[in-house]
């Protein structure tokens, strides 16, 4: 329900011609403690719109950190990155949204600079970004439009950034792994819009 009024709301915002917040804050709460960021409704749309949603209904609750990308755990990639990537909770999987266009940080300005949260999407496939998401550690580059991260080129869709909180990623970052799986995933306890 929370989710339809903001969606009316963006939505009579923009067809009145009213100027929306820029920014939303959000708290990411993880079983390592507090992550805060805020998204960039203006900049970029239709994640930022995606990404709240998700929240708003509670997808990301149970959901949890399980990937991590760090310079010693990509051997077959010869473009590497820093990142930790989250899932919303599978069990509402039947309630997840269609994917989503993406928004090229061509078009919106945000680039993949050291915390920066962006939308995952799949390999070969530039609009395909649904629940998952991740943060990026140092400047990544290679996931902005035109960066060769994946072979198409387009990137990935950013859409807002962390203001306190990166020693959290760090720490989900450094976490035991097999592969780029966490061996203990971090779990979600609660995304919450403020």
């Amino acid at each position: 329900m929370r989710i339809l009024l903001v969606a009316l709301f963006v939505i009579s915002s923009v067809w009145l011609g009213c100027k929306t917040e820029p920014v939303v804050p959000v708290t990411i709460h993880t079983s390592m403690g507090a992550i805060d960021v805020v998204i960039d409704t203006v900049a970029a749309p239709r994640t930022s719109a995606n990404f709240l949603r998700y929240a708003s209904e509670g997808f990301y609750d149970g959901g949890s950190f399980r990937r991590v990308v760090r310079m010693d755990n990509q051997p077959g990639d010869s473009i590497r990155i820093e990142a930790v990537q989250a899932w919303a909770n599978m069990e509402f999987s039947d309630q997840f949204y269609d994917p989503i266009d993406l928004e090229r940080t061509i078009e919106t300005g945000l680039m993949h600079f050291d915390g920066t949260i962006s939308m995952a999407r799949n390999l070969n496939s530039p609009n395909s970004a649904t629940h998952s998401f991740f943060f990026v550690v140092g400047d990544q580059h290679a996931l902005d439009f035109g960066g060769m991260r994946n072979p198409d080129g387009q990137g990935f869709a950013a859409f807002g950034r962390v203001t306190e909180g990166m020693d959290v990623v760090r720490a989900i970052q450094a976490g035991d792994v097999d592969a780029q799986i966490l061996i203990e995933p971090v779990i979600i306890d609660s995304v919450r819009v403020h």
